[in-house]
């Protein structure tokens, strides 16, 4: 189980600029992942959100710490956003997919978290745990799950 869920900025940007096409549908996976347990950002969230306002304490009032819990990157989720990436790279993926959505995929991989994002994609990595064992998943951004090899 899960041990909360980790937002992406395209869902929480959908909601605070009223998207016409996604608003509805994000507003109800977040309540959804809200009801089931806690909410994460991270700052690379906070900071692809940021750009919609003009003060520190407008995106904090969007933002409010109490309902969006901030949690560092680790820096196992780091390690593993680079390898992906640049196997991504090398396996002629997508140039529109930035090093962030690597970050916060990684991210929710090696800390437990659940992913919501509307920012499907095919890619697929082996997330190696960094500690004394080495537990290897497949993590498949296209259907959000974690899947034990």
């Amino acid at each position: 189980m899960a041990r909360g869920t980790l937002v992406d900025s395209n869902v929480l940007l959908d909601i605070l600029t009223q998207d016409a096409v996604w608003e509805n549908w994000s507003t109800d996976a977040l309540a959804d992942a809200a009801e089931a347990g806690p909410l994460y950002i991270n700052p690379i969230v906070y900071s692809e959100v940021s750009i919609r306002f003009t003060t520190v304490e407008a995106l904090e009032d969007a933002l409010p710490s109490q309902d969006y819990r901030r949690e560092p990157i680790p820096w196992a989720a780091a390690f593993l956003a680079g390898k992906v990436f640049l196997d991504h790279r090398r396996n002629k993926g997508s140039k529109s997919t930035t090093l962030p959505d690597f970050f916060i995929g990684a991210h929710a991989a090696t800390a437990g978290f659940d992913l919501l994002t509307r920012d499907v994609s095919t890619i697929s990595f082996t997330v190696v745990s960094l500690g004394s064992a080495i537990d290897t998943s497949r993590v498949n951004l296209a259907t959000l799950e974690t899947v034990v090899a």
